[in-house]
């Protein structure tokens, strides 16, 4: 079987980031109607007991295969996912849906502040100049007025905890390990949401099309999201990843004027474009790179 080159598999990574925030972006009007009838924790301890329990019948080799380190790994990796749930839901109850959305996005900031500080990496001057504009457009889309609160403060120790988990992501996962590793993490995360829900008790979906939005984001947005972002952060820097993340709410807003009844704005087109400019600069930037990187990697195996 012919190996796939590391140029390839980048590309495919980034392909496989942007689905899933296109898949990401399509349950923001599904959880706005669940929400209604079902408080948020529980909604979530359902969404990702029902993913986890999948991914153990689908990756159970896999599982098996990991190593202590691995395993060590891919618990605190879904600490930080499961943490990072829990704080954005909570704060989601004290501060408005747009603003959550723009707090959330600060990963995209806080991404390479991490990896300089943390790794010690350096962080290229297009990198930051991209961040700049997918922070503009995440401002644009999200945006009409912003007060600091509790909710606020809770959205962006959420953010922080999201940098931290897609930092650790590209600093950990491997191709081969991904699939064990996002199995791991689920398990993680949906102990986290079960144990956030179970003091007041866990209510379930009432009706078939609850079940099935449920178990649509269990699937599409909790096994293949998870297993994507892990696969696809084995081949990305954790800042490229991050900022090709941030389409998620263009995305978002898509669906919510195709499905939702939502009215395209000037700030949607405006903002939207400014996230798509963001992206194509961190990947020009990391085409250009790829040649270079390619040698270093021949001359690697050349040792």
């Amino acid at each position: 079987m012919a190996t796939r080159s590391p140029a390839r598999a980048r590309t495919l990574a980034t392909a496989l980031l942007v689905a899933l925030t296109a898949v990401w972006g399509s349950t923001f009007f599904l959880i706005r109607d669940l929400v209604r009838s079902i408080p948020p924790t529980d909604f979530l301890a359902v969404r990702f007991t029902l993913a986890a329990a999948l991914m153990v019948v689908l990756f159970w080799r896999p599982l098996r295969a990991l190593s202590r380190r691995d395993w060590a790994a891919s618990l605190v990796l879904g600490g930080l996912y499961g943490a990072a749930q829990i704080l954005q839901t909570v704060g989601l109850a004290h501060t408005e849906a747009s603003v959550s959305g723009f707090v959330t996005g600060t990963y995209v900031v806080l991404t390479p502040i991490f990896t300089a500080v943390l790794l010690r990496e350096r962080v290229a001057p297009s990198t930051w100049y991209a961040v700049l504009l997918a922070t503009a457009g995440l401002a644009l889309l999200s945006l009409n007025g912003l007060s600091v609160g509790p909710g606020e403060a809770l959205t962006l120790g959420a953010a922080a905890l999201y940098a931290l988990h897609i930092v650790g992501l590209g600093r950990l996962s491997t191709p081969d390990r991904a699939t064990g590793m996002s199995a791991v993490q689920m398990l993680v995360i949906a102990a986290v949401a079960v144990l956030a829900a179970l003091p007041d008790g866990i209510a379930l979906p009432t009706d078939g099309g609850q079940w099935a939005a449920v178990v649509y984001m269990a699937t599409a947005a909790g096994v293949l999201a998870l297993w994507a972002q892990t696969w696809a952060q084995a081949h990305l820097p954790a800042t490229r990843a991050a900022i090709i993340m941030t389409l998620e709410p263009v995305f978002a807003a898509g669906f919510a004027v195709a499905f939702g009844g939502e009215t395209l704005t000037w700030r949607m087109l405006v903002g939207g474009g400014l996230v798509l400019a963001a992206m194509y600069t961190v990947e020009l930037v990391g085409r250009r790179s790829e040649p270079a990187r390619a040698l270093a990697e021949a001359l690697h195996h050349e040792v």
